[in-house]
């Protein structure tokens, strides 16, 4: 039989080796766990405006108050109506108030003659879904400078911004897209490193972005109907 002594000497001894074993394994599994590969996935969605917004600015000039405004309110009349006869209804049609502009009361003014003292201005806001409807419009509008209506040179310039609202809808077939992108960069990657791709350690979505279909310079997304949503997720893997 083992003595007392030997016992003590056998138990001191598995306490060294168990000493150095779980220390060594906890190393061991802390050095895999850190074995990751970063990787982004990029996921890209081709798709069309379906929200409109058309600011359509008009104004007049002149000595009388009285007849400006009656000249503004008969031009009021003839853009409205020419929207109806487009397709538009009164309620994707918004009229907002006259501003009026008295060169006399500018301290700034030159000491030159005013021609026309009073400059009168309104806009009417066009809000639609049809925004196939309001790009054809808009290449007719101009027939209304012939009936005397004056546009203010923002209704030329950008008049329209064209909206995409249906973010939400995409959101999770592109997450899911840019998620299985990342993983065949992680792949290709633990396939020349000799190693299998794990579970996911962290993930991170990014951001969207809304852009122009056509990178053409100088021209925003909200100006073209048609438009590209992008998004790159950031994911990090274990390496087996």
């Amino acid at each position: 039989m083992i003595d007392k002594k030997m016992k003590n000497i056998i138990i001191i001894a598995l306490a060294f080796v168990l000493a150095g074993f779980f220390p060594g394994y906890f190393y061991y599994t802390s050095h895999i766990n850190n074995r990751t590969v970063t990787v982004k996935g990029l996921a890209e969605m081709d798709v069309k405006a379906d929200l409109a917004f058309w600011k359509i600015k008009f104004k007049t000039t002149g000595n009388d108050l009285f007849a400006a405004q009656q000249k503004l309110n008969k031009d009021l009349n003839l853009i409205t109506d020419f929207l109806k006869e487009q397709g538009f209804s009164d309620t994707e049609i918004s009229i907002e108030r006259i501003n009026t502009n008295d060169l006399m009361t500018d301290p700034y003014r030159s000491s030159q003659p005013i021609d026309s003292r009073y400059i009168l201005d309104q806009t009417i806001t066009v809000r639609t879904q049809k925004v196939d409807l309001v790009e054809t419009t808009l290449s007719k509008i101009s027939s209304l400078v012939s009936q005397g209506v004056i546009f203010d040179n923002q209704s030329y310039m950008s008049p329209v911004s064209y909206l995409f609202t249906g973010l939400n809808e995409i959101k999770p077939a592109m997450l899911e897209e840019a998620t299985q992108n990342a993983k065949i960069a992680a792949q290709q990657f633990a396939e020349s490193s000799n190693s299998k791709v794990g579970n996911i350690k962290t993930a991170n979505q990014g951001v969207f972005s809304v852009l122009p279909r056509e990178q053409i310079p100088g021209t925003n997304e909200s100006e073209q109907i048609n438009k590209t949503v992008r998004v790159v997720s950031t994911i990090v893997y274990y390496l087996e």
